[in-house]
């Protein structure tokens, strides 16, 4: 191999990866819309509205498919967990561990706690203030034991691997991860969703809010990191070269 072509390929592999997609940071008008669809949505059925009624009509079909007594259980089971905090949590360990040593920073390991303290008092707090049932509690809507509302494994999809997408595009992770990231951001929180309701363990509304509840809070953890996180980094290693 002559010294040329050697060099060429220390080159290319010094060569930073670029970024294939973006780091999936919520625009303003998407997260208003968000903000409008749970104030909305949660108004309506506080008040018995219609989509109380539109979510009975939906559970009874997929009542009648008993897909919870079928063959079908387990592989839908299988895409719940695409919502799934422990499934969501062991993929981000192994990645903010790679990153920790790779690039020497604790910045996505702090991201992702903040990520989830804010996701679990918030999802509660909604869940304990709402008292929603789920489809299959007998003989009332609103319980004191209620947690069905909203859903959050459908929260934790959109925040979670929102959180794992931006950490894979902004540390330039090889394409194939940066673009998985980005796959698991978009379909997660849907088949999520969907699986959910098909077993009828969640209403429609519950996955609805629950997308728009992850939505939100995947913007606050970008406006928290941009204002607080990133300039104390930021200010640290100026005082380091310094």
């Amino acid at each position: 191999m002559t010294r040329g072509a050697v060099d060429r390929m220390a080159t290319a592999a010094d060569r930073p990866v670029p970024r294939v997609v973006g780091v999936g940071r919520p625009p303003w008008w998407v997260l208003l819309l968000a903000a409008l669809v749970t104030v909305g949505v949660t108004v309506n059925l506080l008040g018995r509205g219609w989509l109380e009624r539109m979510d009975l009509r939906v559970s009874e079909v997929t009542s009648v498919w008993a897909l919870r007594d079928s063959w079908a259980y387990w592989p839908i089971w299988v895409v719940t967990q695409l919502g799934g905090r422990v499934t969501i949590l062991v993929v981000l360990a192994g990645l903010v561990t790679w990153l920790a040593v790779r690039e020497r920073t604790l910045v996505p390991l702090v991201r992702v706690v903040v990520a989830l303290a804010l996701l679990t008092t918030v999802v509660y707090a909604f869940k304990w203030g709402t008292g929603r049932t789920a489809p299959a509690f007998p003989g009332s809507f609103f319980h004191q034991d209620g947690a069905s509302y909203p859903s959050g494994h459908v929260a934790n999809a959109v925040l979670m691997w929102g959180v794992a997408r931006w950490q894979a595009v902004e540390y330039r992770l090889p394409a194939g991860v940066q673009r998985a990231a980005w796959l698991l951001s978009v379909l997660g929180p849907v088949a999520t969703g969907v699986a959910m309701v098909a077993l009828d363990f969640h209403w429609v509304t519950d996955a609805v809010v629950g997308l728009s509840v992850g939505l939100l809070l995947l913007g606050v953890v970008h406006a928290l990191d941009a204002a607080v996180l990133s300039r104390w980094v930021g200010a640290r290693a100026g005082r380091s070269e310094a």
